[in-house]
């Protein structure tokens, strides 16, 4: 998949089961480690409750990585169905921590799965997602007669030109949506009458 939805800003919901707080928070994480970031800065906010409870889906379809956890809770009534939820919500790049304090009254396995999917629902309706657009890094090489050709096409396909060097030839670095590359590959052909092609520079983004 090209494009994606992922968390715009990161929001917070909270619900109480039989005297149990359990206070979700879901926001952006493009990576395993910003993820663990944001469940240790909730561990460190809120350092006397009972589980903090996750689940992480970093990227999307195919390529989606995925860590869950129940922290403690009996195994399989925390951290699968808060998973589910997130799976359900079709967002990438998004870490759901539910911090539980425990109210007195033990809710069961059922309860539990029920409590921890009510939280994952009620935050997940509150997020704002916006589109993640797929981009790979680019670059190439023409002569100077083919720089303001070059800029419209890479604006036309949606580019984002990080850098253009001026020797010999003008070189422009940009990173292209995926979806568009073998378009504008074909495009920067038919304009530089096959003089110029872009080379894949880098890991994508």
């Amino acid at each position: 998949m090209a494009a994606y939805r992922v968390p715009k800003k990161r929001v917070r919901a909270e619900i109480r089961v039989s005297n149990s707080r359990f206070i979700a928070t879901v926001g952006r994480a493009s990576s395993m480690r910003e993820a663990q970031a944001l469940l240790r800065e909730l561990r460190s906010e809120m350092p006397d409750a009972t589980h903090h409870v996750y689940a992480f889906r970093i990227g999307h379809g195919a390529s989606v990585t995925e860590g869950m956890s129940d922290d403690g809770e009996p195994s399989g009534t925390a951290g699968p169905p808060a998973m589910a939820v997130l799976r359900g919500a079709d967002v990438g790049d998004a870490a759901l921590i539910i911090t539980r304090y425990f109210g007195g009254t033990k809710l069961g396995t059922g309860g539990l799965v029920a409590a921890y999917g009510q939280a994952a629902r009620a935050v997940l309706a509150a997020l704002e997602t916006e589109l993640k657009v797929l981009r790979d890094p680019y670059e190439v090489t023409a002569p100077y007669r083919l720089h303001a050709p070059l800029r419209r096409l890479l604006d036309e396909y949606g580019a984002i030109v990080e850098h253009e060097e001026f020797t010999e030839a003008v070189t422009l670095r940009y990173q292209m949506p995926r979806e568009h590359a073998a378009r504008f590959a074909a495009a920067v052909a038919d304009l530089s009458n096959g003089q110029a092609a872009p080379r894949a520079m880098g890991p994508s983004t």
